[in-house]
């Protein structure tokens, strides 16, 4: 049984929606954000990566980051660049890449939720990256970029979600506008307080949403949620700060990208003894007209060395196709070359190994090879049903198993945590 609350979002006004929206804080670092902002004193960098209005030699982490993009918000607010909803308030947000939609409902879900496991997990956090987004979060008072989820659709009467959202759709958007990659980004908000109780009685037929993307960003929101409780011991569990700002998306509007491997070595071996040893649990194959191999199906890689594309074909016995994470791709690589052959004992430590998200083409694998790296691997992409298998069983994914396109929007909805 899932929550889902209506809240009162402080959000830009039209005028201003598609200058202020912003890609998410963690996909760029903040010589890019520098960058991204140039003729835009609008963009929600200045919050979500206040250290772009601070001299570059103070540490991101420095208080004086986390003071500016409190600073910076409020300064949006009082120059009223936001406005708030006067009712509790659901809001459709549909996203259309390359012809391809995926519309979600924008939400507060519940901390209690998160702790209790309803909304489940699939990856690892680092300490160093909560730390970050919990100073955020606390000195905005506010939830500031929203946690991407995902739910089974086949649990949801998803015709009747479909119905709500054409008649929605039937009044104009309060947001509509192509960001500067190409991707539409559409808002309605759901005001009707009829409408808004049967979304949240459909969601109580949910057993478990899923977190897609943005687990740093959810669990640094419940840590804050439970700090506020501490200071206040006599919380009812209605307020704000009991609560996070969310999207969610039925399962099968979802696209998950190849989040592909470039590595800076070949550990001392040659090109020739590298595939004498890959020969042992892969077939071989050198790529016809040494074309580029983008897998199209699961179990099979394109690697890229010397100037040279090669298919790699699991062989049958090397991985239990039973185990939810065993038989995944990036373990696959991960167990039978990264590690044994590469010597790449830690993917999420190893300053050898880099990861490119398939958004960048397979094209800078290419480019990477020729420059820092010595090989690369391309991947077929994670399912979306195998992060929720690994999440079912209380696992989680290898480290960058998932790279979800199009990535959502920050600024468009702001959660105030009181």
């Amino acid at each position: 049984m899932a929550i889902v609350k209506a809240f009162k979002s402080i959000r830009p006004i039209e005028e201003l929606a598609s200058k202020i929206a912003a890609l998410p804080y963690d996909v760029m670092n903040s010589e890019e954000a520098r960058e991204m902002v140039k003729g835009n004193p609008h963009s929600f960098l200045h919050v979500d990566r206040a250290e772009i209005d601070l001299d570059p030699s103070i540490d991101v982490h420095d208080k004086k980051v986390y003071e500016k993009a409190r600073e910076n918000l409020e300064k949006m607010i009082e120059n009223e660049e936001y406005v708030q909803d006067q009712e509790p308030c659901l809001y459709i947000y549909r996203q259309i890449m390359n012809g391809r939609a995926q519309t979600g409902i924008v939400f507060c879900a519940s901390i209690d939720d998160y702790l209790n496991n309803v909304i489940k997990k699939h990856e690892f956090t680092r300490a160093d990256k909560e730390q970050d987004r919990i100073n955020h979060v606390d000195y905005c008072d506010a939830n500031t970029g929203p946690i991407f989820l995902t739910y089974k659709e086949d649990q949801i009467a998803s015709e009747i979600i479909e119905a709500w959202i054409e008649n929605e759709s039937k009044r104009k958007p309060i947001y509509n506008f192509i960001a500067e990659d190409g991707i539409s980004h559409i808002v309605w908000v759901i005001d009707n307080e009829i409408i808004i109780n049967e979304i949240v009685d459909l969601f109580k037929e949910v057993d478990y949403l899923y977190i897609a993307d943005g687990h740093h960003r959810s669990a640094s929101a419940v840590k804050v949620g439970l700090k506020r409780r501490k200071e206040n011991p006599n919380y009812t569990g209605e307020e704000e700060f009991n609560y996070f700002l969310a999207v969610a998306f039925p399962d099968n509007d979802l696209m998950v990208m190849d989040y592909n491997r470039v590595v800076k070595d070949l550990n001392g071996l040659s090109v020739k003894d590298l595939i004498e040893k890959l020969n042992e649990k892969f077939v071989v194959s050198e790529s016809e007209n040494n074309e580029a191999v983008k897998p199209y199906r699961k179990h099979t890689f394109g690697m890229y060395v010397e100037d040279k594309w090669y298919t790699l074909e699991t062989k049958d016995g090397i991985y239990n196709p039973e185990d939810p994470i065993k038989s995944l791709d990036v373990s696959i690589l991960e167990e039978n070359v990264l590690r044994p052959i590469l010597g790449i004992e830690d993917v999420r430590t190893s300053d050898r190994i880099d990861f490119i998200g398939g958004i960048r083409g397979i094209g800078e694998l290419e480019r990477r090879v020729h420059t820092d790296m010595k090989i690369a691997f391309s991947m077929y992409p994670t399912e979306v049903s195998d992060i929720m298998k690994v999440a079912d069983i209380g696992e989680v994914m290898p480290p960058k198993s998932t790279w979800f396109e199009p990535k959502l929007r920050s600024g468009l909805f702001i959660h105030k945590l009181k």
